[in-house]
């Protein structure tokens, strides 16, 4: 498994990357700093783009024309993808999805956040 991690920060705040993926890996009810996120908006938009994929439950796509299947959790806050088998272009896809909506990705197994205010 594979974990893709997205928030957005409140304009101006920045917090401990990893304190705030624990925080959401908890999935705590509110994470002071961390902005709303239109999560069914995000929802439909990735359920659009794996139209083509078989689409499992609520939350979860296989892909029955090649590798990879994923699993979505998310709060009002955050969404947290668990991949499986799943190939880079399909988890880059992930990523381009969630920068539509200006949520840059966490990757806990680096562990590194991949946003405009890294170092």
């Amino acid at each position: 498994m594979y974990e893709l991690v997205f928030w957005k920060y409140l304009e101006g705040i920045y917090l401990n990357h990893h304190e705030v993926y624990e925080a959401v890996s908890e999935e705590q009810a509110e994470i002071e700093g961390l902005e709303a996120l239109p999560v069914q908006v995000i929802l439909n938009r990735i359920a659009s783009v794996f139209s083509k994929w078989e689409k499992v439950d609520e939350n979860s796509w296989k892909n029955n024309n090649g590798a990879g299947a994923f699993h979505i959790r998310m709060t009002s806050q955050s969404v947290k993808i668990d991949c499986y088998g799943t190939e880079g272009k399909t988890m880059d896809t992930l990523v381009n999805i969630m920068d539509e909506f200006k949520c840059s990705l966490y990757d806990p197994q680096v562990p590194e956040r991949y946003d405009e205010m890294s170092e």
